[in-house]
């Protein structure tokens, strides 16, 4: 068994939900996080003023999936979120044990 870790932008989510029902995997979490890094962030205007905000909202999802199925679920989610950035997604892979 594998855990699958895929941290991507948000606007990606849709097309990864429906790429993993068509694979079969219906069963995975989905958290919104805050990442800072090397995005430029985006400009935002308040009262006049400008200012860059660095921090950029994010979805992270977790799959475990059995070992024959993770391959084709990676090349899935990385195949749907390159966008050619340097930050578009980022995923993990980590053995997992055991499932209750």
């Amino acid at each position: 068994m594998k855990l699958i870790e895929a941290v991507m932008q948000q606007i990606k989510l849709p097309e990864v939900r429906d790429a993993l029902y068509e694979m079969g995997v219906e069963d995975f979490m989905e958290s919104d996080i805050l990442c800072h890094g090397h995005q430029k962030g985006h400009v935002m205007i308040f009262r006049g003023a400008k200012f860059t905000a660095k921090i950029v909202k994010k979805v992270k999802l977790e799959i475990i999936a059995a070992d024959d199925s993770a391959e084709k679920i990676i090349e899935a989610i990385g195949a749907i979120t390159k966008t050619g950035s340097r930050e578009d997604c980022r995923i993990a892979i980590r053995p997992y044990l055991e499932v209750a």
